[in-house]
């Protein structure tokens, strides 16, 4: 038997010990000061299957901010809200070769996000969001969420907090640019509506629920899940992504803050948290677990 099924308690507890090993090879991000706090050889996961089945390992009540692991998740909720055709004036569906804050794809791209797993495209969709302030349009997604997955996601302020202590040009010059493309009606309610969403916090039991919601028959039209998982398996790990659609072959998504979601469609999610990052800002330990599990149980998509 192979699947995510099949998977036994002892593997995972062993697979997590040799994790944590790896998070040495990793490093904690400096752009955000509350990041640079975390211990850095921290392991926790979570799977949940669709048969209800639920396995668990590591420093799992150990909640963390969700940052770009919200992406799928904003653009599953414009989906809903406002449907393809809209969502898809405002960003594409191209894999993007350079770094999730990258001002020169953009550029080259003429103000067009190249997809809604980086920044240029999480901030146009943003923008999307009904509320009247940052924090009205992220407490309509959050709602939303926690409705619909049974989680019980909530802001982390002081995250927030040290979010805005940060210049974050990058973020701004590509807000700017996408104003003058005509995809953004204010530059300053879409960068606080982004820094709102990506400091929603959770533990890897939410995460894993959240996942769920991508999954299985949950309520959600099929055509959405489906480009949300597509999106997820060619964008979610950046200019990374092609390597790992090879290698592990299942819709997934990273956060800077060492959050890690993958997805095996009608069998479950995968959710890790382990703060240590590579150079493209994917979680070291999270990768490593989830190349182990998706070999050993035969995950891939690809069969």
């Amino acid at each position: 038997m192979i699947g995510l099924d099949a998977l036994a308690q002892d593997q995972l507890d062993a697979w997590v010990s040799d994790a944590k090993t790896k998070t040495q090879l990793g490093r904690l991000p400096d752009y955000i000061p509350l990041l640079t706090q975390t211990k850095p050889n921290t392991v926790a996961v979570e799977i949940q299957t669709t048969k209800g089945k639920i396995f668990s390992a590591g420093e799992v009540t150990q909640p963390f901010a969700l940052m770009s692991v919200i992406k799928p998740f904003l653009l599953l909720f414009v989906l809903e809200r406002s449907g393809a055709d809209e969502v898809f004036k405002q960003v594409g569906m191209k894999p993007s070769d350079q770094p999730f804050h990258s001002l020169t794809q953009l550029s080259s791209d003429r103000g067009y996000p190249r997809n809604p797993m980086i920044n240029s495209g999480a901030i146009a969709l943003a923008a999307l969001l009904p509320g009247k302030d940052g924090a009205a349009r992220c407490k309509a997604l959050c709602d939303w969420l926690n409705r619909l997955a049974d989680t019980h996601l909530t802001l982390d302020r002081a995250m927030l907090t040290s979010v805005r202590s940060m210049a974050n040009e990058s973020n701004r010059a590509i807000a700017h640019m996408l104003s003058q493309a005509g995809h953004l009606t204010s530059v300053e309610m879409a960068l606080d509506t982004y820094n709102h969403i990506c400091c929603l916090s959770g533990t890897v039991e939410d995460l894993a629920r959240l996942g769920l919601l991508l999954a299985s028959s949950s309520g959600i039209a099929r055509q959405h899940q489906q480009i949300v998982n597509a999106l997820m398996l060619t964008c979610g790990l950046y200019e990374a992504s092609g390597a790992f659609a090879v290698r592990i072959g299942l819709p997934t998504k990273s956060g800077v803050s060492g959050a890690l979601l993958s997805i095996v469609p009608k069998e479950g999610a995968i959710a890790a948290y382990s703060p240590a990052i590579d150079p493209t800002g994917n979680s070291v330990a999270g990768l490593f677990l989830l190349e182990k599990l998706a070999t050993h149980l035969k995950l891939s998509i690809f069969g």
